[in-house]
């Protein structure tokens, strides 16, 4: 299988090749360059690998959650590029690649989501893959929880970016804590293999990114308040 990984979510800019279990990637810290920078990474890998994109069999994008603005230029991008090479597409949890990344097989997953809240979810590894003990989610750090039983590990730049308020709560229960692990082009190619391999590549006029944030011109306190309600 050989699949094209594009991801937009935070401020890095990142693109990967899935060549039948061999992974070539760009990264780059963007900040809000995504949309000049995310073109030409791809071209630089496909020249690289010597293949056009009709070569492939789908391309893969982080469908969130995370910025705004950063999940519309991925999915915008895939579905340029898919629609005009023929190619289905399919969507990659940014939570989850950060799971992929942390070398453990239970992991709570927090990215920051900016406006003092988080995106979190916990997965744990199982024979057909990541399955979501909490589902992703948008939450005040104060909510997040680890899951009883086992082992559990944490990740995700939330625990840097709001640390002053997960750490003292959960430092003692998580094995350790990596909060540099972002979402990442190269983390979701084999998720996004997986995918197509169960059948779930769709159609480019389908894709979607997954929000979370329904209410972005709320305040601090009129979220929180919403959220106590």
């Amino acid at each position: 299988m050989k699949l094209l990984v594009l991801d937009t979510s935070t401020e890095w800019c990142s693109a990967a090749l899935w060549l039948d279990g061999r992974i070539q990637a760009r990264r780059v810290l963007a900040e809000q360059r995504h949309s000049s920078l995310l073109l030409p990474m791809v071209d630089e890998l496909l020249r690289e690998s010597d293949m056009t994109l009709r070569q492939f069999d789908g391309i893969g994008y982080g469908a969130g959650p995370g910025s705004f603005t950063g999940l519309r230029i991925a999915c915008a991008v895939t579905q340029g590029l898919a629609l005009g090479a023929d190619l289905p597409v399919a969507g990659v949890s940014t939570l989850e690649s950060i799971a992929q990344q942390a070398g453990a097989a239970q992991v709570l997953t927090v990215l920051d989501a900016r406006m003092a809240e988080v995106y979190w979810a916990a997965y744990r590894r199982e024979s057909a893959g990541w399955q979501a003990v909490n589902e992703p989610q948008l939450a005040l750090p104060e909510s997040v929880a680890v899951p009883a039983g086992g082992e559990w590990v944490g990740a995700g730049n939330g625990f840097a970016a709001l640390g002053e308020v997960l750490r003292p709560r959960l430092a003692a229960v998580l094995a350790r804590i990596d909060d540099t692990l972002m979402p990442d082009a190269a983390a979701m190619a084999p998720l996004a293999a997986a995918a197509f391999a169960r059948g779930e590549g769709m159609d480019a006029a389908l894709a979607a990114p997954i929000y979370l944030r329904d209410k972005v011109a709320l305040t601090v306190d009129e979220r929180r308040r919403k959220k106590s309600a």
